[in-house]
């Protein structure tokens, strides 16, 4: 494995697809505009319906005509989306823009990492995996601390949640002439001469036929509900770092948005420095052999998502934010471990569709989530929302386990 030029150029993907500096403050900037936490899950529903329904359709555009079309048109989408956000001042408009994003992430997802994939096949480094995606999404953790950081800062200075939409812009466009100067062996397109023999029947029979295995569908599930559970809880850290920003002393003298816009900015940074680290030595944690880790892990997250709810019910908010960290931590150093996995399981020309299929169900999960904990946010508080939906998911994963092994046994 050799740091290259394209190594350089898959870090900076994922280091300038995180500068989203509206992500610290994304529930905060709803709660501004008057939106209540019942409409909060709808947004977020949409969004994980509209992926939903173009997740498969886009890996399968990216895997025949192109991944690195399927990626140029996500940021473009991207764009048009954090413009509508800057404008938006109702719900229609922040729907509008909700969509938008959906239609992007499923364009996205999945691409990149097909194109990693195949670009160590074809270098013969497949062995480096795990090693290889670790460090690349490392650098996208980095992306995340940075924005978060400098996202705090001009919430800080300019008390102003909207402008950070308008900046998200500038490192979109960066990171669309970065990936127009991808080598064109990684487009991975079928060639004309191929065409002919192309058919999307075939190609679905062949995702089909990898899903049906057990293995593969053990580690889609896994991976899919992590994914899910922290995408759906990640922005109720936010009022909780605002109310843990009120205990701060070296804050008293600020305004209120600045004071908040300014603490959760650090405490996002030093979240994404851990997560980062925790990517890049995912290897290392392969390397301790653990026995059956995805469902652990995936239990192990779980019932820091429940413990939190707990902590935040009861207004114990530092333990309560050292809970929620940990899930962070968890999603990042298995995400390359189990990607790693399901590489093994399925061919590398349909990787990429397989990866689309495992969105989509994480999607919709996540759709399915955000909607109950909006609704119990709104009826009960986040504290006891957070709790009943982690209780329910990790009663579910004890019961897909021991089916699992009874079927197994059978």
């Amino acid at each position: 494995m050799k740091r290259d030029r394209q190594y350089v150029k898959f870090c900076a993907y994922g280091f300038l697809k995180n500068l989203r500096f509206f992500d610290a403050f994304l529930l905060l900037f709803f709660l501004e505009n008057k939106i209540d936490y019942s409409q909060i899950g709808i947004l977020y529903a949409v969004r994980e319906i509209v992926i939903n329904g173009a997740e498969v359709p886009s890996g399968i555009f990216a895997d025949a005509y192109g991944r690195k079309r399927s990626l140029l048109f996500a940021f473009l989408i991207y764009i048009t989306s954090f413009s509508v956000f800057y404008i938006s001042k109702d719900f229609s408009l922040l729907l509008m823009a909700m969509v938008l994003m959906g239609v992007a992430d499923a364009f996205r997802s999945g691409t990149h990492k097909g194109m990693i994939m195949d670009y160590l096949k074809h270098k013969g480094w497949q062995g480096e995996k795990v090693k290889y995606y670790g460090e690349t999404r490392s650098w996208s953790q980095k992306g995340s601390a940075l924005s978060a950081l400098m996202a705090g800062i001009m919430v800080f200075y300019s008390g102003n949640y909207r402008l950070i939409y308008l900046l998200s812009i500038i490192p979109y466009l960066i990171n669309f002439v970065n990936i127009y100067t991808y080598h064109e062996e990684l487009n991975h397109s079928i060639k004309k001469k191929e065409k002919a023999q192309f058919s999307i029947k075939k190609l679905f029979q062949s995702i089909l036929l990898s899903l049906r295995k057990g293995r593969v569908i053990q580690l889609v599930n896994s991976s899919a509900l992590h994914t899910a559970y922290l995408k759906s809880i990640k922005d109720y850290i936010q009022p909780l770092i605002v109310n843990l920003s009120f205990m701060i002393p070296i804050a008293w003298t600020l305004d209120s948005k600045g004071k908040s816009g300014l603490i959760i900015g650090m405490v996002y940074f030093l979240i994404f420095l851990l997560t980062s680290a925790a990517s890049k030595h995912s290897s290392k944690i392969l390397s301790m052999n653990v026995i059956n880790i995805e469902q652990k892990s995936l239990f192990l997250g779980l019932s820091m998502g429940l413990l939190s709810g707990i902590c935040y019910l009861l207004n114990i908010w530092w333990v309560a934010l050292v809970l929620f960290v940990m899930i962070y931590i968890i999603e990042n150093g298995r995400k390359p471990i189990l990607t790693g996995f399901l590489v093994e399981n399925v061919p590398n020309e349909i990787l990429t569709s397989v990866l689309s299929a495992q969105s989509f169900y994480s999607t919709l999960m996540s759709a399915m989530i955000a909607i109950c904990l909006g609704t119990l946010a709104e009826n009960y508080g986040v504290g006891i929302s957070l709790f009943i939906v982690s209780v329910i998911l990790m009663v579910l994963t004890l019961v897909i386990g021991v089916r699992r092994v009874e079927i197994e046994e059978i």
